[in-house]
């Protein structure tokens, strides 16, 4: 049964949200959600799946208590993979549809031809009216493990397949006014428009099963809004949420508006996916001038270098007060950058590039 032509949607459900209270994989959970995917796929739209719940699920077939060792858990996340797809596998079989697995690592949207070979992966699947199930490589990437959970990998995924909208299942009904456990008067905030104008609202990390929590589902709406993908947060738990949430229906959920501008995919992962190696503050004349007038950063500029970065490394830009205002790849290491820092692009060695960060490296951040 194969998916229609119409918008694509981007689904993350996290472990929380498919696992008991002794985290194990509850079957029901996950086949209510392909019921719901068959359903919007029915519909019309193309689905992308990503999932956690790999480390759970090596857990519950080793008969393990969680391990602290990251290493362990790389080696619970290799068997709980295969029992996580599993699940998938016989949901969407119950539907008439096959399941794909994907799984993606960091370096996939930080190398080019990786990010733009994951595309067509991607592409290929549903134009052979597969399901892709997303999740991230625990196996073999430690940063995925250690930092922790799939919102972002959703968002960055949003963008790959130019989706419409992205959906982030969670534990609770979307993002609420206040903790509700603290606060009975706590209300389903229904639309936002700037995440970093609520991010106080996020409180704390998710559950002991998962290892997110609402300030991560709203920094990736952050990514999603970027790109242009619109967002929803809401309980996976709730009825035909995600068919409600691609109708559009009101109080669904949190309702994260896009961006009017799209982020152009190298910048978007100069922005997200990339970790910065450091920090370049400028003086006042040359953060207006990045904002104002989007040029490059020259030597001139350049008041203080921070951290140890290489050519190529992604760095902060921060104005004289120390205000973050952009983040770009820089083309000096920190050592010689220091060294030219304040001088005229005349005086730099003649094989030297003039810029220290290139406009078309470079992201203004809100």
């Amino acid at each position: 049964m194969a998916g229609g032509n119409g918008p694509t949607v981007v689904v993350k459900v996290g472990t929380s949200s498919i696992t008991d209270g002794e985290g194990r994989i509850v079957g029901s959970a996950v086949g209510k959600l392909c019921s719901e995917v068959a359903e919007v796929r029915a519909g019309g739209n193309q689905v992308v799946v990503v999932t956690s719940g790999a480390i759970a699920a090596g857990l519950q077939v080793l008969e393990l208590a969680r391990p602290n060792d990251p290493a362990v858990l790389q080696a619970v996340a290799a068997v709980g993979q295969s029992s996580l797809m599993g699940h998938y596998e016989r949901a969407f079989a119950s539907h008439g549809l096959v399941a794909g697995q994907v799984l993606l690592a960091p370096l996939d949207f930080v190398n080019r031809a990786q990010y733009l070979h994951a595309r067509q992966t991607l592409q290929l699947l549903m134009g052979l009216g597969v399901v892709p199930v997303v999740n991230e490589n625990d196996a073999v990437a430690d940063d995925e493990i250690r930092f922790g959970d799939n919102d972002r990998l959703a968002a960055l995924v949003a963008h790959l397949v130019h989706a419409e909208l992205l959906v982030l299942l969670t534990d609770a009904a979307g993002l609420l006014t206040a903790d509700p456990r603290q606060d009975g008067e706590a209300s389903l905030v229904e639309e936002v428009a700037e995440v970093d104008q609520v991010l106080a609202m996020a409180g704390g990390p998710g559950s002991a099963r998962g290892s997110g929590g609402m300030a991560s589902k709203l920094a990736a709406a952050k990514i999603a809004a970027w790109s242009g993908v619109a967002v929803v947060i809401a309980s996976a738990d709730r009825p035909r949420v995600l068919q409600d949430s691609v109708a559009g229906k009101a109080g669904v959920g949190t309702f994260v508006k896009p961006r009017a501008a799209r982020l152009p995919a190298r910048k978007l992962w100069i922005a997200f996916a990339l970790a910065p190696a450091g920090r370049v503050v400028v003086d006042s004349g040359a953060e207006r001038a990045l904002i104002e007038r989007g040029v490059s950063l020259l030597p001139a500029g350049v008041h203080e270098v921070v951290g140890d970065f290489q050519p190529d490394d992604a760095v902060e830009l921060a104005g004289p007060g120390g205000r973050v205002f952009a983040k770009g790849l820089v083309r000096h290491s920190a050592k010689d950058l220091a060294r030219w820092s304040g001088w005229q692009s005349s005086r730099l060695p003649p094989d030297v590039p003039p810029e220290v960060v290139h406009r078309d490296d470079l992201v203004i951040l809100p």
